[in-house]
């Protein structure tokens, strides 16, 4: 691997080919900071006319859900680079398609290609190499290199690119100028449909045949008659279609479609729908659409437990884990609010189906940026969803750094309380509290003194008259010390460095204060007086008996 290749920073570009063709290598890359996975190709500089370089300018110039999305094209030294979206080769992974995946396929080229046609262009060079599938498994179109006008499609430029090209018309009429990609269509359904046998798959192939691939170029099938043969009339291509096309849908038709989406959803095995169209289902436009938000998101949001039934929630915990939460660690990568909003709103529904680590190494980092948004209720939600996790990831790990301990038990001792309640376990193990005997006059042990010292009321009180009076002194003294504010921990800013905090002893301004200026002053001569006459008193009554 190597930078070196690229104009676009921190690009990187896996020196192995994936694909090589004629004129170019595919090559798989990824732009690091914004972790974008892409698929470039790469051709000598050829000047004007290179089959690379015309291919990046017309997907640059016809944009649609299924055509390969451009994103961009720079050349470097002698060499042209064209990078679009991650892809792969459909020979590389037709085998493993179904027949659902194969007919949903074809359903978006014929899309494509229909869009092509009503802008005014022949694609020319439709075939297996010129299609590719997406990471979620949607067939897109490619191969650009050859699409002209209307008005620049004609024999001698057929027969310039006929043997670039696999499916070549025979007929050579080109009365109308969708003939040559309606024939190259029939021959590429027919190839990728052999090995089925299925008797629906079995007329599709003689419908494109005798139709298709007709000699009588006037009888050929338009594309959007072709969208309404009863091979593509199924709710699944249907569904698959509207969504893969939800961008270019107006807010009406959205309205109506997500009404009763959901409904439709459940009619399908959960395995096939997660399959196919979780993907479609987790896009932006569904997550910001409000009819979605109500009526869909929650029942995708909310994985069905075991002991639930299949209403209302779409997939179960399994398949959740399986087809949706890597596609959800994606999206938590998107810097938009709302999307963020509604993921949070949702987290303790769908959280268990995240790894400890997914949750510590994917989630959490998302999750800290956004506590420094702006949008108060964006931070309001995220810290919620961050005590959430504290239980199963730890404060440590959320919240970070050292920690000190500022808050201590202030319940009273074990040893002042174990003689406040006597209990005793009675035959219905039902726990009876038994007033404590009281002490007689003259008893050795704890006197009321000492057990007044340890009530916890007067503690209280004794605590409350302490703070009155020293209130101005003990105020001045906390002020004084350097407590960190929230700006300061690591939950809030990760990248400082951390800072010893040593812990406060709020007690230490109220031990009593002693005025030495009240003394009292005493005649010495007068207290001997008083002495001698409480001796003599003393000595006079004194019996031993009287002790006893």
């Amino acid at each position: 691997m190597g930078n070196n290749y690229s104009n676009i920073p921190d690009i990187d570009i896996n020196e192995k080919a994936v694909e090589v063709c004629d004129y170019w290598t595919q090559h798989s890359a990824v732009i690091f900071d914004q972790e974008l996975y892409l698929t470039v190709f790469i051709s000598e500089v050829m000047g004007n006319g290179a089959p690379l370089e015309a291919n990046a300018k017309h997907l640059m110039i016809y944009r649609h859900p299924c055509i390969v999305k451009y994103i961009t094209s720079w050349q470097l030294n002698s060499k042209f680079h064209l990078a679009v979206e991650e892809v792969t080769p459909l020979s590389r992974v037709l085998s493993k398609l179904d027949f659902l995946q194969i007919s949903i396929g074809l359903h978006s080229i014929l899309k494509a290609l229909d869009f092509l046609h009503s802008n005014g262009v022949s694609h020319n060079n439709v075939r297996m190499s010129s299609i590719y599938v997406t990471k979620e498994g949607d067939w897109k179109l490619g191969g650009m290199e050859y699409l002209c006008n209307y008005t620049d499609l004609n024999c001698d430029y057929l027969n310039k690119i006929k043997n670039n090209r696999e499916y070549s018309d025979p007929v050579g009429d080109l009365r109308r100028k969708d003939c040559v990609d309606l024939y190259a269509f029939g021959s590429l359904a027919i190839d990728v449909l052999k090995s089925i046998t299925d008797d629906v798959v079995l007329i599709f192939m003689d419908f494109c045949k005798s139709n298709l691939m007709n000699a009588d170029v006037t009888k050929r099938p338009t594309f959007k008659t072709i969208l309404e043969e009863d091979f593509f009339n199924h709710r699944f291509i249907e569904i698959h279609s509207f969504l893969v096309e939800l961008p270019l849908k107006s807010d009406t038709e959205k309205t109506g479609f997500f009404q009763d989406l959901a409904e439709k959803l459940f009619d399908f095995e959960e395995e096939v729908v997660a399959s196919r169209l979780s993907g479609l289902l987790l896009s932006r436009m569904v997550f910001l659409d409000k009819t979605a938000q109500v009526t869909l998101l929650p029942l995708l949001l909310s994985p069905r437990t075991d002991s639930e039934d299949k209403n209302p929630h779409l997939f179960s915990t399994e398949t959740f884990k399986k087809h949706l939460c890597h596609k959800l660690i994606e999206i938590f990568k998107v810097r938009d609010r709302e999307i963020r909003s509604y993921l949070l709103s949702f987290f303790p529904k769908y959280m268990g189906t995240f790894t400890k680590e997914d949750l510590q190494k994917k989630i959490l980092p998302e999750l800290l940026v956004g506590i420094k948004d702006t949008d108060d209720h964006l931070v309001s939600l995220t810290l919620k969803t961050l005590a959430i996790l504290v239980p199963i990831l730890g404060s440590a790990t959320v919240i970070g750094g050292k920690r000190a301990k500022f808050f201590t038990d202030g319940r009273p001792a074990r040893e002042y309380t174990k003689n406040r309640e006597l209990t005793v376990d009675v035959s219905n193990h039902r726990v009876v509290p038994l007033p404590e005997r009281p002490r007689p006059d003259g008893e050795e042990g704890e006197t009321s003194t000492e057990d007044s010292d340890n009530n916890w009321e007067d503690w209280d009180n004794e605590e409350n008259r302490i703070i009155d009076k020293n209130e101005s002194i003990s105020d001045k003294s906390i002020a004084d010390k350097s407590i960190p504010d929230i700006s300061r921990l690591d939950i809030k800013n990760r990248s400082f460095e951390e800072e010893k905090i040593e812990e406060i002893n709020f007690f230490e301004d109220m031990e009593p204060i002693i005025d030495n200026s009240n003394t009292f002053l005493v005649d010495k001569e007068e207290i001997s007086k008083k002495l001698d006459v409480i001796d003599t008193e003393m000595n006079a009554d004194w019996d031993e008996e009287d002790w006893n």
